[in-house]
């Protein structure tokens, strides 16, 4: 991106925050949720959640794939990995995931042959140079590296190359954000819509959330000032009576999506009848699998993968925070026995997890809210502008 110091300007997010208080009925509360994890990380790291009002309440959602990934599904890679001619490759944030019998760099310190890779192109190059190993590469993340995952499979395919497959996790993002509005722990007054997700699908299929549900979604991007302005876009619905889906980040996202990226998705991929997330359960046509014309590259058909489910572990509370029921700093074990370090849950190994963000940015700030005593309470200045790098 060409622009970023504009989207970091300090003097528009004060005053975007004081459009968004003037928005503010008397004695009504909002809660927004920011469906992407991206986003999370933007709220924490840049302090916007000292420009909003105390009646306003941003909550984090289901938008982590690393964070939605089942234990069960952990232990089904570790066990192909497990294979003496088998080489793993996977994402980094995906290495420290628990599973149930442990992590990826677990599986590696005991032998396994498991290497971190930045596209699965990579995945593709190694099975190239192995041509005597079979070389499996965890496929992870929403519709926006679904396309990736797709073109690596036909590009093996075209390539003849017989040794390489993938163990397909990818998930879709609309019937996660169902199942949260079917839920009823939590109550939502609108959605900040994933950007990267909406650079393929396009914003029209949101449509749904408000023709249906009633409730308005504004697609932003990554930046202070478009999550601000997202924010402001709802507000502005709910006081002027309108349900709408509107595209803040319209320099990136097209309405009606990517056509060629959707198009190699569905000629590779297909939806499953079900699929498990973290927290939320099974979701009926709520991820990918791949299609039988090219099930010579799907693992899954290829190895004997147990499909075990693993229970979450007690203490963690990963599921709460993706269903926004709760805060990071509301589960039992954060900052103490749960760590970046040492993560109980996905929420805190992920790059986009919420727990993980706030660890990292937001937790001292709370810290000192605590211990204020009534009345103001003494926030730090906000990060908000090119002093940030």
């Amino acid at each position: 991106m060409r622009y970023v110091d504009e989207f970091r300007d300090a003097g528009l997010a004060r005053a975007l925050s004081t459009k968004i208080a003037a928005l503010c009925e008397p004695g009504r509360r909002y809660t927004f949720m920011e469906v992407c994890g991206g986003h999370t990380h933007t709220i924490y790291k840049h302090g916007l959640e000292d420009y909003l009002p105390e009646t306003v309440q941003l909550v984090h959602g289901p938008g982590c794939p690393v964070c939605v990934i089942p234990m069960g599904r952990v232990d089904d890679a570790v066990a192909i990995a497990e294979h003496d001619d088998v080489i793993l490759t996977s994402f980094g944030d995906m290495l420290r995931v628990p599973g149930g019998n442990g992590s990826f760099l677990d599986a590696k310190a005991a032998g396994a042959d498991i290497r971190m890779v930045y596209s699965p192109l990579d995945a593709l190059k190694i099975a190239r140079r192995n041509p005597d190993k079979r070389v499996v590469f965890m496929a992870i993340g929403f519709e926006t590296t679904a396309p990736s995952t797709a073109m690596t499979v036909l590009r093996a395919a075209a390539e003849g190359l017989d040794n390489f497959s993938i163990f397909c996790n990818h998930v879709t993002i609309l019937p996660a954000i169902k199942a949260i509005l079917d839920s009823p722990d939590l109550r939502l007054d609108g959605f900040i819509g994933p950007g990267h997700v909406s650079t393929v699908i396009g914003c029209a299929p949101y449509d749904w959330i408000c023709s249906r549900e009633g409730k308005p979604l504004v697609c932003a991007g990554f930046e202070p000032l478009d999550l601000l302005q997202a924010v402001h876009q709802l507000m502005l619905q709910l006081r002027e009576g309108r349900c709408e889906v509107e595209n803040q980040y319209a320099r990136v996202v097209p309405w009606n999506g990517n056509p060629k990226a959707l198009k190699v998705i569905r000629e590779v991929m297909e939806l499953r009848p079900h699929f498990e997330w973290r927290g939320l359960g099974f979701i009926a046509h709520s991820a990918l699998q791949v299609r039988e014309a090219y099930s010579a590259f799907d693992a899954e058909r290829i190895f004997d993968v147990p499909g075990v489910r693993v229970a979450d572990p007690k203490a963690c509370q990963c599921g709460e925070v993706l269903k926004g029921v709760l805060r990071p700093w509301e589960c039992k074990v954060f900052g103490t026995a749960c760590t970046p370090e040492t993560p109980i849950g996905t929420c805190m190994v992920s790059s986009e997890g919420a727990c993980a963000a706030y660890y990292n940015f937001g937790r001292f700030t709370r810290q000192r809210m605590r211990s204020s005593v009534g009345g103001a309470v003494d926030l730090p200045v906000p990060t908000v502008g090119p002093v940030v790098r």
